[in-house]
């Protein structure tokens, strides 16, 4: 029984690592893009399912797969192309409520478990000379909505509801319940 953690996000293997189980890395390579005409949350969810079933693994094997997306204003945010959609982006969650939504998939044998944690949060206005202090930190460029929440972009957020780790791209809590259903044998070991 290997654990394997289907992405190459250095955040989402950090994260991992608070379980204290030895895990692999394989990365999925599928197409991310996202049907915008469907609910945000059931399409972050598919794409997370899409990842773990592309995944080669044994039956024993437990995938874990996840993606993350900002909704801001009914626009998706993923991340940014360049340092002008990254300043568009904040702009756009200057002075605004949002939402993160992380889709996730652990999958083992048959069993099959995809959720969609949401986190909502309010920015506060963000002036011009922020936004693009920030984008020259490079920090915004491989986040979704084009920022972290864990570095500068702590100072932009008045208030969060639901999971922190989530708006870091792997809600752990709601993960390890998952866990702990699908690999118990797994969990009682480490744990």
């Amino acid at each position: 029984m290997n654990l394997i953690l289907a992405s190459a996000s250095p955040r989402r293997q950090e994260l991992l690592k608070i379980f204290g189980l030895p895990f692999t890395v394989r990365v999925a390579d599928i197409d991310e893009t996202m049907d915008l005409s469907a609910p945000a949350a059931e399409e972050v969810g598919r794409v997370s399912c899409l990842k773990a079933m592309a995944i080669p693994h044994e039956d024993d094997d437990i995938v874990i797969a996840a993606d993350t997306i900002v909704v801001c204003e009914g626009n998706i945010l993923g991340k940014p192309r360049n340092e002008a959609h990254a300043a568009e982006m904040l702009r756009l969650l200057s002075g605004r409520d949002h939402q993160v939504m992380t889709g996730c998939t652990v999958l083992r044998g048959n069993r099959r478990v995809t959720f969609t944690e949401i986190t909502d949060l309010h920015f506060r206005e963000l002036s011009q000379k922020e936004i693009a202090r920030y984008i020259a930190s490079g920090e915004p460029m491989d986040k979704a909505g084009s920022y972290g929440i864990q570095g500068g972009a702590a100072l932009f957020c008045t208030h969060m509801v639901g999971d922190y780790y989530n708006v870091m791209g792997l809600p752990l809590c709601r993960l390890g319940q998952v866990l702990k259903e699908i690999a118990p044998d797994m969990m009682e070991a480490h744990l």
